[in-house]
């Protein structure tokens, strides 16, 4: 009989039983062949693709999300990423031989890719689809069985996941969980095999605690203020708009958004300029045409709203100049896309991660200090260099450290599922994404096979003479 350790005993019983659903057929689940993997994340992929607009309805009637975005950030991810698995999952399964030192003749070695078992998923509300989706179809693809949570904040794609989820996969294979806070905190005091967190850094640090009580592997996806430097050789007009796409897209709800602009002194008024012109292309020339837009979303919740929007008032008291936006509607969670200029680096907007559609731009004359003030900030999950300059981009990759990095462009590092997709410090720990994601959840097991042949019984004792002479003499091979 399995002794129920006293934080379990917290867990509510039909959460409890759902786990031990999952633990029961954890063995005959990881057993499963790539074609059988397969056959479950076809099934997926056909009732996605059926279920597309209902998709799209769901993420609307949550914070207004055009439909054009749920196409390109929540589906298109996905289907791409079910395409890769498709393509290179029976390669990634097999057995991987590795190379035999001459100290170890005799002996082949191998790795083998293993499942680690009861795998938990908690996603977040900004992307609510698919990051939820990425980490499943991956945890799936490696033969783990998979208990989700979505977030309660968008109540109508929580409540379209758990549809989908449960046609796709019986209940003892992937389980899908509604509710708040409590239910994440009951979840966390289970003895899950591998945590699965995308979200704040506050969240996270206590999803690590509790993989730590149950010595259970981790991936943390955080965030953090991601910055842009644009520097004097610059294309000012391809940076503007590559930017404004980046940074307003899902209404700056995005955790690789370019959170702020540092840019050459030479170069500021022509920026921001370009970036003007680039915002009145995308969602209107007036304020009202921006808030009638159908391609711009709201904040997610009142509590957002407020959030960024005191950040933006904060800054404007403190000497902050509106360039274009500014405008808000609490009724319904509406802040213009905004853009601000003479910004302070100790601003309010600067503090912390804004997540919201409002982009600060600071002036610079040196990028020694850029580089002061991105290693001030910590490890940004992702980084942006606009330049023509390879010897500003190289000194910049060699100076700073950051989660993932584009030069010349933004957030499609993300979409390449040949790249590990994650944070690093304080902005993450651990990746995913195609094979990275993979192995994510998969354990890689050494496995050394003795041949008739070994050299192994001249370590053995006792360690005569002789023996020793002969350890010695290997030890110098590596002198």
């Amino acid at each position: 009989m399995r002794v129920v350790k006293l934080e379990e005993e917290l867990v509510p019983r039909g959460l409890r039983e759902a786990f031990e659903r999952l633990r029961a057929r954890r063995w005959e689940v990881a057993r499963r062949g790539a074609s059988e993997r397969l056959a479950r994340l076809e099934k997926l992929k056909a009732l996605i693709l059926e279920r597309r607009e209902a998709l799209a309805d769901a993420l609307h009637a949550d914070f207004r999300k055009p439909r054009a975005e749920v196409e390109a950030t929540e589906v298109l991810p996905v289907l791409m990423e079910l395409e890769h698995v498709r393509k290179h999952l029976k390669g990634w399964m097999r057995p991987r031989k590795v190379s035999t030192p001459l100290l170890l003749a005799g002996t082949s070695s191998h790795l083998r890719y293993e499942p680690r078992g009861v795998v938990l998923v908690l996603a977040p509300w900004n992307y609510p689809f698919n990051l939820l989706m990425l980490p499943l179809v991956g945890a799936v693809a490696a033969g783990n069985t998979v208990m989700c949570k979505p977030s309660e904040k968008t109540p109508h794609t929580s409540a379209f996941l758990a549809a989908l989820v449960r046609d796709v996969f019986p209940e003892d294979e992937v389980a899908l969980v509604e509710g708040g806070a409590e239910l994440g905190e009951a979840l966390l005091r289970l003895p899950f095999d591998h945590f699965f967190f995308t979200g704040g850094p506050r969240v996270g640090r206590r999803v690590m605690e509790a993989a730590a009580k149950h010595l259970a592997s981790v991936t943390l996806e955080l965030g953090g203020k991601s910055p842009v430097v644009v520097d004097s050789t610059a294309d000012v007009e391809s940076a503007a708009e590559r930017v404004a796409w980046g940074k307003f897209l899902n209404g700056g709800q995005t955790c690789i958004a370019p959170d702020h602009v540092w840019v050459h002194a030479s170069r500021e008024e022509a920026f921001l300029g370009a970036l003007k012109s680039a915002l009145e292309r995308f969602y209107g020339r007036s304020e009202e045409a921006r808030r009638a837009s159908p391609d711009f979303c709201r904040m997610v919740d009142d509590g957002a709203f407020a959030r960024v929007r005191g950040m933006l008032d904060g800054a404007v008291a403190a000497g902050a100049r509106v360039v274009t936006g500014g405008g808000v509607d609490a009724e319904t969670r509406y802040i213009a896309p905004t853009v601000v200029a003479d910004v302070a680096p100790d601003s309010p907007l600067m503090e912390e991660e804004i997540f919201g559609p409002v982009l600060p731009v600071l002036r610079y004359e040196s990028l020694d200090q850029v580089v002061t003030h991105v290693r001030a900030g910590g490890k940004p999950l992702a980084f942006y260099v606009f330049s023509q300059d390879e010897t500003a981009v190289e000194l910049l990759l060699r100076e700073t450290s950051a989660g993932g990095t584009c030069i010349n462009t933004v957030v499609l590092h993300n979409a390449n599922p040949h790249l590990p997709f994650g944070g690093v410090g304080p902005s993450g720990l651990g990746a995913y994404h195609g094979e990275t994601g993979f192995k994510t959840f998969s354990h890689e097991r050494a496995v050394l096979r003795q041949g008739r042949a070994s050299l192994a019984h001249v370590f053995f004792p006792p360690f005569t003479g002789k023996a020793l002479k002969l350890v010695r003499l290997a030890s110098r091979l590596f002198e």
